[in-house]
């Protein structure tokens, strides 16, 4: 399939070499279709290279389709019929960040997904949140419940102290509303906790 992505802007070239090249380099083809454009702009095997902005921009699209797709297969759906396909499509978009992101899920009475929201993107082992705009944003969006995401770009989910913590915090506060708080999910490369599988909500 790279090979293919990669023959469409280097016509009549050899372009395995360069497709075997980003996949041990990147792992997989997901990683590379979301690699930061500069790192990507710096491959070159023989004749072919990515130094293009054409290049760049059709592995770019790639990446941005697919997800688009994950995430349309989740929206206006009850997610806990779903939960596979959410845990993909949070993977998808959020474990290959190079910082941490906290992500909100809101959900209607029906437990239907209405919004899928980025609150804060942090460090590259830290995100502020502040559980008053946690639950403010769920009243806006009259959502009777919320799945808390984020990710680990070291790419271990074992929650922090601080994680718990911070997650207790927005239990009362949502609580105190009528607010459900399902579950908070950390992503990692290739592998998730839940908290509420793990028995901390």
């Amino acid at each position: 399939l790279l090979e293919m992505i990669l023959f469409a802007v280097n016509p009549r070239r050899d372009v395995k070499p360069l497709a075997k090249a980003l996949i041990r380099d990147f792992g997989d083809i997901w990683s590379v279709v979301n690699a930061p454009p500069p790192r990507l702009r710096t491959y070159c095997v023989g004749e072919v290279s990515l130094a293009s902005d054409k290049a760049v921009a059709t592995l770019r699209a790639v990446g941005a389709a697919a997800l688009r797709g994950m995430r349309q297969r989740v929206m206006d759906r009850p997610v806990l019929a779903n939960w596979q396909s959410l845990l993909d499509y949070c993977t998808a978009a959020m474990a290959h960040q190079p910082m941490e992101q906290f992500r909100l899920l809101f959900l209607d009475r029906k437990n239907k997904l209405i919004a899928d929201e980025v609150q804060q993107t942090g460090t590259v082992d830290h995100t502020p949140v502040y559980p008053r705009e946690v639950v403010r944003r769920a009243l806006e969006l009259s959502a009777s419940a919320i799945i808390l995401v984020h990710n680990h770009p070291s790419g271990d989910p074992t929650p922090s102290r601080a994680d718990i913590e911070m997650t207790k915090e927005i239990l009362r506060a949502a609580h105190s509303l009528g607010i459900a708080v399902h579950d908070h999910v950390i992503v990692g490369k290739g592998k998730h906790v839940s908290f509420k599988a793990q028995g901390l909500i």
